[in-house]
């Protein structure tokens, strides 16, 4: 329980941080989204892109089962997206991993959004999963920030160096990872639902 408890003990301590984390994950989220209602073509381009490219054929290859496509999203989620976009950059640059996210979030906002009567019904179920995935999102952002604040200004944490900020930066930034990946699991198996029970339903009413 101690571990589940540790992560919102560190939202609790910032809760204006982390407020605006979220505004900026989920922001740049329906951002992405109004440019593409706005630009159709650049709906189609991306999505163009999406289903010609390497992620199209991912999904295409991995479709036929729910638990190996709950899986799939799953590893995307963390070791293709969070971790390389967020984490990584981070480790190097203080709130190098925001840039890079909320770059790439927009582009997300732009192949999702709901530009036609089928992408529209899609987003009803999609909703709650990018509401939880972009939480786990949120909440690994929001770790990146702690670590960077505690680097650039090491009293923020009670540090006397900044190698010894930054340390304590990475245990927050660990602590809230462990909540993003429950997230991430949940995001994974509710995903997985949507798809082969939920988008057929909503799309055959």
């Amino acid at each position: 329980m101690n571990l589940l408890r540790r992560p919102f003990q560190i939202i609790r301590a910032d809760p204006r941080a982390y407020l605006l984390i979220n505004a900026l994950a989920y922001g740049t989220l329906l951002l992405g989204m109004a440019l593409a209602l706005i630009f159709p073509d650049l709906h189609a381009a991306r999505t163009s892109s999406f289903v010609d490219g390497g992620q199209g054929a991912l999904v295409d290859t991995v479709i036929g089962s729910p638990w190996i496509f709950g899986a799939t999203i799953f590893l995307v989620n963390v070791f293709a997206t969070a971790l390389p976009l967020i984490v990584l950059p981070s480790l190097v640059i203080p709130f190098a991993g925001l840039v890079v996210f909320v770059i790439k979030t927009i582009d997300i906002g732009i192949l999702l959004a709901p530009v036609d009567r089928t992408s529209a019904l899609i987003l009803i179920p999609h909703s709650l999963t990018m509401l939880i995935e972009f939480q786990a999102y949120a909440l690994v952002m929001f770790g990146a920030y702690l670590l960077g604040r505690s680097w650039l200004r090491p009293a923020t944490v009670g540090a006397t160096t900044r190698r010894q900020a930054y340390v304590r930066g990475l245990g927050r930034l660990g602590r809230l990872w462990l909540a993003a990946l429950a997230l991430f699991v949940i995001g994974a198996v509710y995903e997985a639902v949507e798809i082969y029970f939920l988008v057929p339903l909503v799309l055959g009413a």
